[in-house]
């Protein structure tokens, strides 16, 4: 697969993912308490970080969407 993941694209999937992450595990808020809440943010957030470093989105891919210059 090529890469069809932009900068601006990666650094906002990398801030989201984090953010998500924290959510689930760090926030304490009532919300991320339940299981489906906090298991699901955090998934949601792995696959954002994933998809941010290796530069390859599989729906991007599936649409044939390229947020990149280079590619």
């Amino acid at each position: 697969m090529t890469a069809n993941v932009g900068t601006v694209d990666r650094i906002l999937r990398a801030a989201l993912g984090l953010v998500l992450l924290y959510l689930a595990f760090f926030s304490g808020m009532p919300l991320f308490a339940q299981s489906l809440f906090k298991y699901g943010a955090a998934i949601v957030g792995v696959v954002m970080l994933a998809t941010s470093l290796v530069k390859i989105c599989p729906l991007y891919a599936v649409f044939g969407l390229k947020t990149c210059r280079e590619c």
